[in-house]
C-alpha cells in the first residue's frame, strides 16, 4: 500500500470514528444513518449546503427519499444540539491542548443575514456581516482558544423579545416553552458558567464593547474569578489614576446617615477618551506583537490603573482598581480601541506599565 493511500485510509477511519461518536450523541439509533449522511453531504463539493441539493448529490436516483430522511433528522428528530456540540468539543479540545494550553475564552455573536421573515429569531437588528441594522438572525457563542487554534464550545440562537412574547410565532416555529427571552449578555454569561461547570480549561475572557461596556457583565465575570480583557466605548466614565469617589458626608445629626460615595462638579470622573487625551507622552509605548504578511504588526499603547465610575454614586464603597489599556496608533486622530482589563497583579502588564 502506498503512503498516499495509507494516509487516505487513516483519514477515512478517523472520519468514521468521529461520525460514530456524533451518532451516539444524537441518541436514538434511527438517527444514526441520516445524521452521518447529512454530515457527508456537508463535506461533499458544492456551493449550496441546504437539504435539497445535498440530497441530489447523495442519492441522485432517489432524491425524494433522501430529502425526507435528511429533513427529518434536521427539522423533526428531538436530538440535543448541546449534546452534539459537547461531543465535538471533547474530541477537538483534547487534540488542541496536546500542543498548546487554552489561553482565552472568546465571547462573540454572529449575524446571519436573511431575506425572509420565517426563520426562528429573524428580526431587524444589528448584523456584523453587513455592518448595519439588517434583517438577520443572531447567534451568541463562546469559543476557547490556544495560541494556534480555537473551538466553539457553546452556540445559541438569540431570540428577540418580539419572538419570545409572540405565541403565534412561537407555535409556528415550534419554540419550546422552556425557551424564554434572554439578552445576549445573559446568554453569554450562562455559556461561561456552563463552561466552568463542564471543567473546560480556563482562559482570559475576551469580548468586544457590545459585552464589555456593560458594567454588570464585567462584574459577573470577575465574580466567577476569571481574568478578562473586555472592550469598552470611549464614552465610558472612569476615575483617573490616583482618584476615586468622595466618601459619604459626615452625619449631621439629622435624618438618616448618608452612606453612599459621591461626586460633585469639581470632583467627577472623566470619559475614557478624555483620559487618553490627557496622558503624557512618556506613558505611551510602541509594542510589536507578531510578524504580519508585509511588515511587523505594531501599535502604540498606554496602560493606567483606574476605577470604573458607572453609577457608582449608588454604591457605599468605591470599585476596585483595574487596568485600562488604550490603543492609539501614532498619527491617528482617534483611539483604535479601549480595553478594560483584569489580569491580576502579577501579570506582565502590571510590571511593564509606566504608570500607577
Amino acid at each position: 500500500m502506498s503512503a498516499k493511500r495509507g494516509t487516505s485510509v487513516a483519514r477515512q477511519q478517523r472520519l468514521t470514528s468521529y461520525l460514530d461518536r456524533l451518532a451516539e450523541a444524537a441518541g436514538h439509533a434511527d438517527r444514526a444513518v441520516p445524521l452521518k449522511l447529512y454530515c457527508t453531504g456537508l463535506l461533499l463539493p458544492g456551493e449550496r449546503k441546504s437539504i435539497e441539493p445535498m440530497a441530489a448529490r447523495l442519492a441522485p436516483d432517489n432524491v425524494r427519499r433522501m430529502h425526507q430522511s435528511l429533513h427529518h433528522v434536521v427539522a423533526d428528530a428531538p436530538w440535543s444540539d448541546e449534546a452534539l456540540l459537547g461531543c465535538t468539543c471533547d474530541y477537538a479540545l483534547a487534540a488542541m491542548t496536546n500542543t498548546s494550553p487554552v489561553v482565552a475564552w472568546i465571547v462573540d455573536d454572529t449575524g446571519l443575514p436573511k431575506k425572509g421573515t420565517h426563520s426562528v429569531g429573524v428580526a431587524r437588528q444589528y448584523c456584523g456581516q453587513t455592518g448595519k441594522q439588517d434583517n438577520c438572525q443572531v447567534a451568541v457563542s463562546l469559543s476557547v482558544a490556544t495560541w494556534v487554534a480555537s473551538l466553539p464550545v457553546a452556540y445559541r440562537l438569540y431570540l428577540p423579545e418580539i419572538w419570545a412574547n409572540d405565541s403565534q410565532l412561537r407555535q409556528q416555529a415550534k419554540i419550546p416553552n422552556a425557551i424564554v427571552f434572554q439578552t445576549k449578555l445573559e446568554i453569554a454569561l450562562g455559556q461561561i458558567r456552563q463552561a466552568i461547570a463542564d471543567g473546560i480549561p480556563r482562559g482570559t475572557v475576551l469580548a468586544d464593547p457590545a459585552y464589555g461596556n456593560d458594567t454588570g457583565f464585567r462584574q459577573a465575570v470577575a465574580k466567577l474569578e476569571l481574568n478578562y480583557v473586555l472592550g469598552i466605548q470611549s464614552t465610558t466614565t472612569v476615575w483617573p489614576p490616583g482618584t476615586q469617589p468622595l466618601p459619604a458626608p459626615e452625619y449631621s445629626g439629622r435624618g438618616r446617615p448618608a452612606n453612599r460615595v459621591r461626586r460633585d462638579a469639581e470632583h467627577a470622573p472623566v470619559s475614557a477618551k478624555q483620559l487618553a487625551l490627557s496622558l503624557p507622552a512618556r506613558i505611551w509605548k510602541t509594542v510589536t506583537w507578531r510578524e504580519g504578511t508585509r511588515h511587523p504588526l505594531r501599535s502604540r499603547f498606554a496602560a493606567v490603573r483606574i476605577r470604573a465610575a458607572h453609577r457608582d454614586h449608588k454604591l457605599t464603597q468605591p470599585r476596585e482598581p483595574e487596568w485600562l489599556l488604550i490603543e492609539w496608533p501614532r498619527g491617528e486622530q482617534r483611539t483604535a480601541q479601549i480595553l478594560d482589563v483584569e489580569l491580576g497583579e502579577k501579570h506582565p502588564i502590571a510590571r511593564s506599565s509606566c504608570s500607577g
